[in-house]
């Protein structure tokens, strides 16, 4: 199967959590079966490999989000990375021109297309895969995975079939209804519209021809901030007239707010946290190393990350959106392609940082101008380059950079350090990155 993940938004329904880099994928709260955590990102790539060991999976993302895919599902995805947010067709024209210039795909093979982030089982990543045959085979141009519904959802689109066969055309899609407007949908045997279709590679590559000027991937690349933004259903499906439409029987979530993705939790408490006998319905997931106690709570969800801390009535959660809006705070945890970091502490002229390396990963080569910085290893072994000059590194040494010296890490071990951040001016956008071997 050639499959295109869509990783996208920043998920601030999900604060303090997600961030502007750790979108709600990334976020490690469902245990998988060797018991550790994983993310729904890793999740779901997980599903699809069990299902398809040869699968070629491609992320498209923003450049933001690219380490942390790196560094949850490894080397062997493939990232189709967004210069700008263009919406879902400039995405997914960008992404099957990625793969047919860049993977080598043939315009006869089969894409699925479908969002990182559900909650989703594995006869889902069957249905993936019956979805990627019927595009292959069959005679529609694309071909929809269309969601049982449990309920008259106002949550979601829905696609009206033509007949209530496992495979159907389609006969009309429908916007966002009301309540009993999706009623009547459901009595003619409507689906939802998860955002899911298949189709070959040559039928997307040809519309994406028709509707923007490029020659190739590279092309489409370097004038993708000109392109308009719009989605891929207005662009293309609802001007599409042949249409299947699969049915699917089985479980599938859109865990975007905290309301839903605690139902789907396998236990109530997630770090270092106790709750009393008095509590009902509540959930706790504590990414701080210091404990949480919950007393009395009921339908409550408490979060607490070094961004932030919430504790919401979990109806009342879904409305978080706004207010995270007005907050202004930089990142305090992300995780990097070479390990992650966390800020401890922000002062006015020093910024506190405990910086974790995977073995045998490295930061980027880079300088600052406004700002002198300070390592002090903490524990593993590893080794640091200054201005090209190399040093073995161990617990308790301490390394010192001024501002404008070239400067890098490289952990030969797991590499712990308290990054230290000295200037008037300290800024994310204060670094400048250098080839690794220059001198």
């Amino acid at each position: 199967m050639n499959i295109i993940l869509l990783s996208g938004g920043s998920g601030k329904r999900l604060w303090p959590l997600s961030n502007d880099i750790r979108s709600k994928q990334f976020i490690k709260i469902f245990k998988g079966k060797d018991g550790q955590y994983e993310s729904m990102a890793q999740r779901m790539y997980r599903g699809i490999r069990t299902i398809d060991t040869d699968a070629k999976v491609t992320v498209a993302t923003s450049k933001s989000q690219s380490s942390e895919i790196h560094n949850q599902l490894g080397d062997n995805v493939g990232i189709s990375v967004e210069p700008c947010r263009r919406d879902t067709f400039p995405a997914i024209a960008l992404a099957t021109s990625y793969l047919h210039d860049v993977q080598g795909v043939s315009e006869d093979e089969p894409v699925v297309v479908c969002p990182v982030d559900p909650y989703v089982e594995d006869d889902y990543f069957k249905a993936l895969k019956d979805l990627a045959d019927l595009a292959s085979k069959g005679n529609a141009n694309l071909t929809l995975l269309g969601m049982e519904p449990t309920y008259p959802s106002e949550k979601y689109g829905y696609i009206i079939p033509v007949t209530k066969d496992e495979v159907s055309k389609v006969k009309e899609f429908k916007e966002k209804p009301d309540e009993e407007t999706a009623k009547e949908y459901l009595k003619q045997g409507a689906l939802w519209n998860g955002g899911i279709f298949a189709y070959k590679l040559g039928y997307v590559l040809k519309r994406a021809h028709e509707l923007i000027d490029f020659i190739d991937y590279t092309d489409l690349f370097n004038k993708y901030d000109t392109l308009t933004k719009i989605s891929f259903d207005y662009a293309v499906v609802e001007k599409e007239p042949s249409i299947d439409v699969l049915r699917f029987h089985g479980v599938w979530k859109d865990l975007g707010t905290w309301n839903t993705l605690t139902e789907a939790m396998d236990e109530n408490i997630i770090g270092k946290a106790e709750e009393d006998d008095t509590c009902e319905n509540t959930h706790i997931i504590n990414d701080l190393d210091i404990p949480v106690l919950a007393m009395g709570l009921k339908d409550v969800v408490v979060s607490a990350s070094p961004d932030g801390i919430l504790i919401s009535d979990k109806h009342q959660s879904s409305y978080i959106k706004p207010y995270i809006d007005k907050l202004e705070q930089p990142v305090m945890y992300a995780e990097k392609s070479w390990g992650s970091f966390r800020v401890l502490d922000v002062e006015k002229g020093s910024m506190t940082i405990k910086v974790t390396l995977t073995p045998g990963h490295r930061m980027n080569y880079h300088s600052h101008e406004r700002r002198d910085e300070v390592w002090t290893v903490i524990s593993g072994t590893g080794r640091t380059i200054v201005d090209g000059m190399e040093q073995n590194v161990k617990a308790g040494d301490v390394i010192t950079m001024q501002a404008g010296c070239r400067h890098t890490v490289i952990a030969d071990s797991e590499l712990q350090l308290i990054e230290i951040q000295l200037g008037k001016e300290i800024s994310v956008s204060d670094k400048k990155k250098y080839k690794f071997d220059e001198e």
